[in-house]
């Protein structure tokens, strides 16, 4: 029987495998941000046990770093403390880190990409859930827990139980400014919040093909949002182009052989997937976060979910919860939703391509003056790669705040937190209540639909702000 990409990869990383299906895996790339690593750095240290390959671990500071002024002390004492802790354990144990002041810092999702750390083929964790991001370059990519982090710091392998597959096959072609990040919400409102549990996500077909590497990095980012284990593309020419003199990249031979393996990481045709979602995009409308789940999408034209017109008792209920919080009666229009803030940035929309479509939605415009908007760049070469191309001008003299890159208002894990009551349009992966900031309303939305947002004062379907431009 053929395998899929998921197994190819399992199976090359497999060491051992217990009669209950408990299976040991070898970690070729292990990625550690400040939050979720100090319990287990202060585990190797009681034990006396050092990292066992250091080559192998980059370190990165994001989840909880300042944003703006970074000349200035942190505001959070505890942030502070948790940054100066992985400092002082990068010193201890000889391990590569991008600090706060460093170019290369940013989101551990973009900072692995971009750095040719993450590779097609390879078998890579971190301590977070958004770490599927890295499936789209065509990596086995998993988010651990704390106890996990430990053990792969000391051991360089991981106890894992084995997802099943699922394929997500996308087709059609996508209609001028509608984007990945409404693929992504489109399947997602498909299948469920829950849709993915268990299972290895692969996506396939037309409309994935057709996406950059950035866009496919969008999609796998929020395979995690269906609840799948991981979200996974074979790579292709775009992939290799991408990795391309990418700084920790093969070189010279060593590429050449990589890219002799790469091209072999493709499910074979007589692979049998568990499940399989079909969509096509032919159609699709750029989509909208109604509620406090990511399951919970709308088309920008339509309406918000009347509670009583949903059949499904759970989901009726579950809807008038999120309404609640939501400060929504149902049936509102979508375009007639006013906003306070605009958060454009996150592990899924902060890179370069994301702020070059920003930048294309709002040149010569100015910010709703009822409006408070911010874009924080993935990464500090993202950041850089912007200024050399005038985009942050563009962004200044519309109104919006430039920050440096980290996580920002994504988990408000930092300064940068919505008030209660506030209603953000945002280009983060998460909707839940409370998650950029106590009490704080957030929709999820494209970087083009944010930033058209951010003119308007309230949602608007970004393809007609255009066309009337």
């Amino acid at each position: 029987m053929g395998r899929t990409l998921h197994d190819m990869i399992w199976d090359e990383h497999l060491v051992d495998r217990e009669p209950d299906g408990t299976c040991l895996l070898y970690v070729d790339r292990h990625i550690v941000h400040e939050v979720d690593s100090p319990q287990a750095f202060a585990a190797l240290r009681r034990l006396g046990l050092p990292v066992k390959a250091p080559e192998k671990t980059l370190l990165v500071v994001d989840h909880n770093v300042p944003t703006s002024d970074r000349t200035k002390s942190n505001p959070d004492p505890d942030s502070a403390a948790q940054i100066a802790y992985l400092a002082e354990n990068a010193r201890l144990f000889g391990l590569e880190y991008y600090d706060e002041f460093d170019k290369r810092q940013g989101i551990c999702h973009v900072v692995g990409p971009e750095q040719g750390f993450t590779l097609p083929g390879a078998m890579l964790v971190c301590g977070d859930s958004h770490t599927t991001t890295h499936g789209a370059l065509g990596a086995l990519a998993y988010g651990i827990g704390t106890s996990e982090i430990e053990h792969v710091l000391a051991t360089q392998t991981l106890i894992q139980r084995k997802p099943k597959n699922k394929a997500g096959a996308v087709d059609g072609q996508l209609r001028e400014n509608v984007t990945a990040k409404d693929i992504i919400m489109a399947v997602i409102g498909e299948v469920g919040a829950g849709g993915g549990v268990g299972y290895a996500l692969e996506f396939c077909g037309e409309a994935i093909r057709a996406l950059s590497i950035e866009g496919r990095m969008t999609v796998c980012n929020m395979s995690v949002e269906a609840g799948a284990r991981t979200g996974i593309i074979a790579p292709d020419e775009k992939t290799f182009e991408f990795l391309k003199g990418r700084p920790k990249s093969p070189k010279g031979k060593a590429w050449d052989q990589a890219v002799r393996y790469w091209e072999t990481l493709q499910s074979d045709d007589e692979a049998q997937f568990d499940r399989e979602i079909r969509l096509n995009v032919s159609e699709l409308p750029p989509l909208v976060t109604w509620g406090t789940s990511p399951e919970q999408v709308i088309s920008i034209t339509g309406r918000v979910p009347n509670p009583a017109e949903i059949a499904s008792e759970s989901k009726r209920q579950a809807a008038e919860r999120s309404l609640a919080y939501m400060g929504l009666k149902g049936g509102e229009r979508v375009v007639d939703l006013a906003i306070d803030r605009v958060f454009i940035g996150s592990c899924s929309n902060a890179r370069i391509e994301d702020l070059r479509d920003v930048a294309r939605v709002v040149e010569g415009k100015v910010v709703n003056p009822n409006v408070s908007a911010m874009i924080v760049p993935g990464s500090g070469l993202v950041k850089e790669q912007a200024e050399s191309e005038g985009l942050h001008e563009v962004f200044r003299r519309a109104g919006f705040e430039w920050r440096e890159p980290g996580c920002s208002m994504c988990l408000a894990m930092n300064p940068d937190k919505l008030n209660p009551g506030e209603r953000c349009a945002s280009t983060s992966n998460r909707n839940f209540e409370g998650r950029q900031g106590p009490r704080g309303r957030t929709h999820l939305v494209s970087p083009a639909m944010a930033a058209a947002a951010a003119i308007a004062g309230r949602f608007i379907d970004v393809r007609d702000w255009l066309r009337t431009r």
